[in-house]
């Protein structure tokens, strides 16, 4: 299986359990890497072929913006929006990083990572 990775996309969100993260929000950094058969695409040369890594990017983005108490849970959507709108992707994988969390410490980041499989 081959992979396609888009690696520290910036967003600026609101996420958190905490009043002030959600209204002042924070700085975050995803990363998503996905499983699919690129052989079409490495002959073709065709967009249409392969993984887009914009339509990635576009996922990340707008899920982003929904604000979530949980990383975790805006992870699952990016995961559920990839595999609903990406068919040739087989397996993904989503880090979600808060930049300098708010746990009274001096911290560069938390990370969530979840791993998913297209069902059958």
């Amino acid at each position: 299986m081959d992979k396609v990775k888009v690696s520290n996309i910036r967003v600026y969100a609101h996420h958190g359990c905490l009043k002030e993260e959600t209204a002042i929000g924070s700085e975050y950094l995803v990363n998503v890497s996905v499983d699919a058969n690129l052989t079409k695409a490495s002959i073709s040369d065709k967009l249409s072929e392969t993984v887009d890594y914009v339509h990635i990017n576009h996922i990340v983005k707008e899920e982003m913006k929904i604000p979530s108490k949980l990383l975790e849970h805006v992870g699952k959507r990016i995961l559920d929006r990839i595999f609903l709108e990406i068919e040739i992707v087989k397996k993904a994988e989503v880090e979600v990083s808060k930049i300098n969390p708010p746990i009274g410490g001096d911290v560069e980041k938390v990370t969530i990572v979840l791993k998913q499989k297209r069902k059958k």
